[in-house]
């Protein structure tokens, strides 16, 4: 009875002006067992949310093996998977996700994606009169560009703009996908750069000595890795050859990327890493994070990275460019083997003590989740006038 009773206490505060349940709900396709940076953030949220938002009920609508519900704000709908798609799948009917959502009964709806999920969230706000936020994790006119020919931009750009100009916020995780997205035509779109769990990627979780004698390499070999999706754009092959440009003392670690790399003796790969902290530990034991792709909206896993004190090496332009300088790391001219190598030489040339602190230093100022969040939750609150989505003193300015 006491149980019940707190129950009903705490449903009773996390009330909306409207009188209903404040409910967040998330959705996208943009989520498999071995995808990147949209689903960190998506659970990073959550748990979040759980302990700086209580008046918030959040829930995830996401594509899965079978209609489920894991009794804590996780609705799976069955969508068949995309072939060689790595696990992810691709709804077809809008109406039926849709309906999903309204039975969520929602305070507001962010979409990750401009795909059924992104169309049937639109259609859902319009049913509800609930406001409905576009996050917009990918450059889809560059991927067109780049899977099916520069044929294929343009028209994709149109109706990306289309779709994106009816959310009523847009958000993009970085200045560079905000622009692209203004050049589009999306006035409205703002950046809200994502961020990274300092508290569990963090320097002093670093095993070099182990993680060298499991690789089966000398105590002194260098190591540079690369962690994430082995898809096109990542430019693996770019990588791999600039890595062979380098002294023989130094090798790639390709984590969840080494199918894609062509064959080399400079090369060691290791298979997707489903926990978090062997990710931490693992990258926090190199001397380096080396990232190829000059279109890259954000790069998470480079913010990871920078948290675990990994200087990294990128190419300078894209999201990436925005997190990384001359004093965490080094950005190549180019996305081309020679330019890259010539950065990774620059960084060995350093103290790399150094660039590691402030490395570490760059990512707890800036890209904690708290920060990103709490901005988020602005947005939020704009929306919908809800003070259960502003922060304590926030909620009492609202009223």
């Amino acid at each position: 009875m006491i149980a019940l009773e707190r129950e009903t206490a705490a449903a009773d505060r996390a009330r909306s002006p409207s009188g209903r349940p404040t409910r967040l709900v998330d959705t996208t396709m943009l989520y498999a067992p071995r995808s990147g940076g949209v689903k960190r953030y998506l659970l990073a949220k959550r748990d979040w949310l759980a302990a700086n938002r209580p008046g918030v009920r959040h829930n995830l609508v996401l594509p899965g093996r079978k209609d489920a519900h894991d009794g804590q704000g996780l609705w799976s709908i069955y969508t068949a998977p995309l072939p060689f798609g790595k696990g992810y799948r691709w709804p077809v009917s809008k109406t039926a996700w849709m309906e999903r959502l309204v039975r969520r009964r929602p305070t507001l709806i962010e979409a990750g994606d401009p795909y059924t999920p992104g169309l049937a969230a639109l259609r859902a706000g319009e049913a509800l009169g609930v406001p409905v936020v576009g996050f917009c994790h990918t450059d889809l006119p560059a991927l067109a560009a780049l899977h099916l020919g520069e044929w294929a931009e343009e028209p994709v750009r149109r109706r990306w703009s289309r779709i994106y100009n009816q959310f009523d916020a847009v958000l993009a995780p970085s200045r560079f996908v905000a622009q692209r997205l203004q050049e589009a035509g999306v006035a409205r779109a703002q950046p809200l750069t994502l961020g990274a769990d300092v508290g569990l990627f963090r320097p002093d979780l670093a095993d070099r000595a182990a993680l060298r004698t499991r690789l089966g390499l000398p105590a002194d070999h260098r190591l540079l890795v690369f962690a994430g999706r082995p898809a096109r754009e990542k430019r693996i092959d770019v990588m791999v050859e600039a890595v062979e440009r380098l002294d023989p003392g130094t090798t790639l670690l390709l984590v969840g990327a080494g199918e894609a790399a062509p064959p080399s003796e400079r090369v060691i790969g290791l298979p997707y890493m489903q926990d978090s902290t062997s990710l931490a530990r693992l990258l926090a034991s190199c001397d380096g994070f080396l990232h190829a792709n000059p279109d890259e909206p954000l790069g998470l896993i480079v913010l990871e990275a920078l948290a675990c004190g990994l200087p990294v090496v990128g190419v300078r332009s894209g999201g990436v460019a925005e997190t990384v300088d001359s004093e965490v790391g080094e950005l190549a001219e180019a996305s081309e083997p020679a330019a890259l190598a010539e950065a990774i030489d620059a960084l060995f040339a350093r103290d790399l003590t150094e660039v590691s602190r402030r490395a570490r230093a760059r990512a707890v100022a800036r890209h904690s989740w708290d920060a990103v969040f709490e901005n988020l939750m602005e947005v939020y609150a704009g929306l919908t006038g809800d003070p259960n989505f502003a922060g304590a003193v926030a909620a009492r300015e609202m009223h």
